[in-house]
């Protein structure tokens, strides 16, 4: 089936990225499949995060088709989008169609993009995550491919007002060694793993991001164990208890 929403998608994006003049740092794209199926699993700190984490499978020259929840499929604008870049609307309280619809797409050689939090983090640190995505990681006979983004959080995240016109900000995209996922593994182990592997991951891309805060008013977006001002993670965990998204 021919591609016609997402290339210019991909397109207008890029140029809006220039524009921006967002300072985009995508490492590891050898890491993604040139071809067959594979699950992308990042961490989650941003409304945007799909879009940047698709752009790091771009080296590749893939598309990757994300699982969203089903209420940005209903937006009038970003509905259409999603849909006719091929996403896998995820409801919540049925997933087990969309679970399925990726899998078949794994099978079918696609790549799948998952975020195994489930929620953005407002701690900007991994929390546990969920199975899902080393589960069907297995059914399909694909590899997962750990990744970590670090800066959208600037842009737009959980509980802060959207700064979409700020310009020259870094963002970094890096993707981790593949690993597979055996008919016989320990699932719930398997995905311990997989968390070790994004923290170990977003702990880089922190540590190397060639940015800091401004001062002390500028913090936010820096996690408490680097001496920012973003909630721990017990903290965090308590506000998605109040406020679940």
């Amino acid at each position: 089936m021919a591609e016609l929403v997402y290339p210019p998608v991909v397109l207008a994006a890029k140029t809006l990225f220039r524009v921006m003049d967002y300072q985009i740092d995508v490492q590891g794209g050898e890491h993604i499949p040139a071809t067959g199926g594979a699950v992308i699993a990042c961490n989650h700190v941003s409304y945007l995060d799909f879009i940047f984490a698709g752009f790091g499978a771009q080296p590749a020259k893939r598309l990757v088709r994300f699982m969203a929840k089903r209420e940005i499929f209903g937006n009038r604008i970003a509905g259409p989008l999603m849909r006719g870049m091929r996403h896998i609307s995820v409801d919540r309280g049925a997933g087990q169609a969309s679970y399925q619809e990726a899998v078949d797409k794994l099978r079918a050689g696609e790549v799948v993009g998952v975020f195994p939090e489930a929620t953005i983090s407002r701690s900007f640190t991994v929390k546990e995550i969920k199975t899902g995505a080393v589960r069907m990681a297995a059914e399909a006979g694909v590899p997962v491919v750990p990744m970590a983004l670090w800066g959208t959080q600037r842009l737009w995240t959980k509980g802060r007002e959207k700064d979409l016109k700020r310009r020259h900000i870094p963002i970094t995209i890096l993707a981790g060694e593949p690993f597979t996922v055996g008919p016989d593994d320990d699932l719930d182990e398997v995905t311990r793993d997989l968390r070790t592997r994004m923290i170990a991951l977003v702990d880089r891309v922190q540590k190397d991001y060639p940015d800091a805060p401004a001062g002390a008013d500028d913090s936010w977006w820096m996690p408490t164990h680097l001496g920012g001002t973003a909630p721990t993670p017990e903290e965090a965990a308590a506000m998605d208890q109040r406020r679940p998204e």
